[in-house]
C-alpha cells in the first residue's frame, strides 16, 4: 500500500463530491423532514454554495446533519485549532520512539516531527513488536500543520495483531497518521470461508487480523489523526469510559467479516467531528452490557462495504439474550454512502436514539434504519424523497 499519498486529496475531492451530491438532492431530491411533506418542501431553499457546507441543512430552525465546531473542520487536518507542536521528547526513528517511551511520565508529550516516517514492519513481524504507551502520556505529531503531512506510523506486515497499546488511563494520540497493512476487502476469502459449502470460521481466521489502537483502560483521546487500512479495528476499546474519538479521518478498514473504524466492547465513548469512509462498520460495538456511544457531527463519505453504524445483538454473540448495547445516541450525522445508515441488531438495555440525522441515500426511515423496537426511537430526521 503507498503511504496514504492521496489522503489529503480523497478529503478534499470528498467536499466537492458532498457539494455536487448535495446539489442533486436539492434540485431532483429534496431532504424529506419526518411530518413534512414534498408539498411543503417544493416551495423551500436549500441552495449550497459553500462546499464545506454540504454535510448540514438546516429547516425551521433547526439543524440536520453534521456541522463542524470551533475545533476545525470534520476530520481534523488543515485549520485544526488544537494541534501539538513539540513534546518534552522528540523521535525521528524507532528506536528514538521506543527509548522515549521507555522514559516518558503522565503528563509528558512524545513528538514525531514533520512527516517522520516510522516503520515497524521488520520488529512487528520478527519481535512481535507492540508500541506501549505509558498511562497519561500523549503521542503527537503535526497532521497538516503548515502543509506538513504529519508523522507516520505504519506497520506492512499482515501479522499487526495490535499496532499500539496504551498502557493505562488518560493516553492521547494526536496529529498522526497511523497505517496498517490490509486496505482490501478480501471478498472471496470471505465466500469460501462462509459461502455455500464454506470451510468455517476457523479457516477464516487462518488469515491474519491487524488492529491498530488497542486499549483496556479508560479515557482515551483519538484526535485529528488519519487511521487507515487495520483489517479487524483502527481503533479498539475493550474496555473503560470516557473514550473520546474526535476530529479523525478513519478509513479503508473494511475486510469482509470484520473490517470496523471504531469497535468496542465492554467500553462507553463519545465519536465525533470524524470522517469516515470504505469501511464495513465505521462505528460498531459488540452488544455486552456496558458497550454504548454517542456518535454526532460525523460524516460517512459515500463508500462502505456494509451498514454504518452498528450495534451487535444476542443473536451475534449467542449468548442467549436479545441486548443490543446499553445506552447509544446518534445525532446530527451525515449519511452519503448507499448502504444502510444504522443497524441495532436487537434490544438496547437502556436506549437507542437516533435523530436530526441528514440520510442524504434514503427515502424513508425503513430503508434508513434497521432494528426499529420499542428502546430504539428514530425521529426527527432528514431523508431524501423525489419530488414529482
Amino acid at each position: 500500500m503507498s503511504e496514504n499519498k492521496n489522503s489529503k486529496n480523497s478529503r478534499r475531492q470528498f467536499f466537492a463530491t458532498a457539494a455536487k451530491s448535495s446539489l442533486v438532492a436539492c434540485t431532483f431530491g429534496l431532504p424529506l423532514k419526518e411530518g413534512i411533506s414534498n408539498h411543503f418542501l417544493k416551495g423551500s431553499s436549500f441552495e449550497i454554495k459553500d462546499p464545506e457546507k454540504t454535510s448540514w441543512l438546516t429547516i425551521n430552525g433547526e439543524l440536520y446533519g453534521a456541522k463542524p465546531n470551533d475545533l476545525g473542520p470534520i476530520g481534523g487536518g488543515e485549520g485544526y485549532t488544537m494541534p501539538i507542536l513539540k513534546g518534552d521528547f522528540e523521535a525521528t526513528n524507532l528506536d528514538e520512539l521506543l527509548d522515549a517511551l521507555a522514559q516518558a511520565k503522565s503528563g509528558q508529550v512524545v513528538y514525531i516531527p514533520d512527516e517522520t516516517k516510522i516503520d515497524l514492519t521488520t520488529r512487528v513481524y520478527i519481535d512481535k513488536l507492540i508500541l506501549e504507551i505509558p498511562a497519561g502520556v500523549t503521542l503527537a505529531g503535526n497532521r497538516e500543520y503548515q502543509g506538513s503531512k504529519g508523522g507516520l506510523l505504519l506497520s506492512n506486515t499482515l501479522n499487526t495483531s495490535v499496532m499500539i497499546r496504551p498502557m493505562g488511563s488518560n493516553v492521547r494520540f494526536s496529529g498522526l497518521r497511523i497505517q496498517g497493512p490490509n486496505p482490501d476487502r478480501h471478498l472471496e476469502h470471505h465466500k469460501r470461508s462462509f459461502g455455500p459449502n464454506g470451510l468455517g470460521r476457523d479457516y477464516y481466521y487462518k488469515f491474519p487480523v491487524s488492529r491498530g489502537i488497542v486499549t483496556e483502560f479508560s479515557e482515551l483521546q483519538v484526535d485529528n489523526c488519519e487511521i487507515s487500512a487495520f483489517s479487524g479495528s483502527g481503533i479498539y476499546l475493550k474496555k473503560g469510559s470516557g473514550h473520546h474519538i474526535h476530529h479523525n479521518f478513519i478509513h479503508k478498514c473494511q475486510y469482509n467479516g470484520l473490517g470496523y473504524g471504531v469497535s468496542h466492547g465492554a467500553a462507553s465513548l463519545i465519536t465525533q467531528y470524524n470522517l469516515f469512509n470504505e469501511n464495513r462498520h465505521s462505528i460498531a460495538g459488540t452488544g455486552i452490557s456496558g458497550c454504548g456511544y454517542i456518535a454526532r457531527h460525523n460524516i460517512e463519505m459515500g463508500i462502505s462495504l456494509s451498514h454504518c453504524f452498528d450495534m451487535h445483538g444476542g443473536r451475534d454473540r449467542k449468548d442467549g439474550s436479545d441486548i443490543a448495547g446499553t445506552t447509544i445516541e446518534i445525532y446530527n450525522n451525515t449519511f452519503n454512502a448507499p448502504q444502510t445508515p444504522v443497524v441495532i441488531r436487537g434490544i438496547p438495555e437502556d436506549k437507542c436514539d437516533i435523530f436530526q440525522n441528514w440520510f442524504a441515500q434514503h427515502k424513508e426511515i425503513k430503508q434508513a434504519v434497521k432494528g426499529l423496537s420499542e428502546k430504539t426511537r428514530a425521529i426527527n430526521n432528514v431523508y431524501v424523497a423525489t419530488v414529482k
